[in-house]
């Protein structure tokens, strides 16, 4: 029996999203590996952003600087060695753009 643990964080996540993602998933493992869609588990965990961390920075942290960063007050450097990207969705996207 296949199970799929989806860790993502716990806000502006409808109850058609997740439902979305757990057919997607399920789907996946049927199409890739040819398993049974009625014996696969998804579980969803949703994590408060202050027990994420990206980069080595809490993501509650990280989504005030990107705020804050779209707003003006803390202009963003290409040279940041974390930089942080505010999407339309209202996602965080923040890691190194390269290995260090």
């Amino acid at each position: 029996m296949p199970y799929i643990n989806i860790k993502i964080t716990d806000e502006q996540v409808t109850t058609e999203q997740k439902a979305a993602l757990i057919k997607g998933a399920t789907q996946l493992l049927v199409d890739v590996l040819d398993k049974n869609p009625a014996t696969t588990v998804v579980v969803i965990d949703e994590v408060n952003t202050d027990n994420w961390g990206v980069g080595g920075e809490v993501v509650t942290s990280l989504r005030a600087k990107a705020v804050a960063d779209t707003q003006g007050r803390v202009p963003a450097q290409e040279d940041e060695e974390h930089p942080v990207e505010l999407h339309e969705t209202g996602g965080l996207m923040a890691w190194p753009e390269k290995d260090l």
